[in-house]
């Protein structure tokens, strides 16, 4: 068995870039949404999916922003993709799919704990992140939890972490506060670059480990004594960023394994979203996955009409702006 855990946040992006504008009925753009959800049919109709779980980030700010005042904010981000947010959560319930919108927490937070949790389940071969961000990289556990690029169709196990980063999958964290990470919002330090993080990092691991002094480092990196000095004074920050790089594995999600089992759309959900959005397209492409489910004896106890994948604990408390 197969789990795959979606970086919605992701998709919804890649889906308002790449997807023409649509309105519904009350005249919201809903073009991305649209596009996430011909995303989640797509990944349902591919061989070996029967588990599937999407996070979002329901509202940009966490708790990160309260660990360091230039983390990411929604600041800048396009009001109309930010809208479109909760339509995309939304489809994706009517789509029969575990829903995990993140407030407290971040989306990655949730991906990273639901592949650390079943990829300890018995019956679970392996778990899927499904998304490109190298954040989630520290994830990766042999070939057990690997992460996947949909659009471009490559998966890193933690051989290709190596190959990729120069560091293994522990390391990510420390590599990413070493080298910063302009997307997340933090600088990283001084003169420090991917090239030099992963030859340091290859060698000692973890920030603790490096010798204060470049004399004492057992690896030869070209400016290694500027590169020291700068990692001492500011090795405050380093922790700080590794912090805010290290993602959390106990989000509270309470859906259980057998919840994240596919047993189709939710019929009424789905034609009621299908008739605001003006898409009837959707019902029929769902239709025509849950059957191909069936035949492949993928698809058990069909989902009563009506019904909808319970809601995660994850957004138990809310901050920042929210979506909905």
């Amino acid at each position: 068995m197969q789990v795959h855990v979606v970086d919605g946040t992701f998709e919804l992006f890649r889906a308002y870039y790449g997807n023409p504008s649509r309105a519904s009925t009350d005249e919201h753009e809903v073009g991305a949404a649209r596009g996430l959800a011909r995303s989640m049919l797509a990944l349902l109709a591919e061989p070996d999916v029967t588990h599937v779980a999407v996070a979002f980030d329901h509202v940009i700010e966490s708790f990160r922003n309260d660990l360091y005042v230039g983390y990411k904010t929604g600041d800048g981000l396009d009001p109309m993709l930010f809208a479109q947010f909760g339509p995309a959560e939304d489809a994706c319930r009517a789509l029969g799919l575990v829903v995990w919108p993140m407030i407290e927490f971040e989306c990655d937070d949730a991906l990273a704990t639901a592949a650390a949790r079943f990829s300890d389940e018995r019956d679970v071969d392996r778990v899927v992140i499904c998304s490109p961000d190298k954040d989630l990289t520290q994830c990766v556990r042999g070939a057990r939890v690997v992460c996947l690029d949909r659009m471009r169709r490559t998966t890193l196990d933690e051989q290709g972490v190596h190959v990729k980063f120069g560091v293994a999958p522990a390391s990510i964290p420390d590599w990413l506060a070493l080298v910063g990470d302009s997307a997340d919002g933090y600088p990283g330090i001084p003169r420090w670059g991917a090239k030099s993080a992963a030859t340091v990092l290859a060698e000692y691991a973890h920030l603790e480990a490096i010798p204060a002094a470049a004399a004492d480092w057992r690896i030869e990196v070209r400016g290694a004594d500027a590169l020291a000095a700068n990692l001492a004074a500011h090795h405050e920050d380093a922790l700080l960023f590794r912090e805010l790089a290290t993602l959390r594995t106990d989000v509270p999600l309470t859906e259980s394994l057998a919840a994240l089992r596919w047993r189709g759309p939710d019929d009424a959900a789905l034609a009621a979203l299908a008739e605001r959005w003006l898409d009837t397209s959707l019902i029929e492409r769902a239709s025509a996955v849950a059957q191909l489910s069936r035949e492949r004896g993928a698809l058990s106890a069909p989902r009563s009409r009506g019904s909808q994948p319970a809601q995660s604990a994850g957004r138990a408390s809310r901050r920042g702006r929210s979506r909905s």
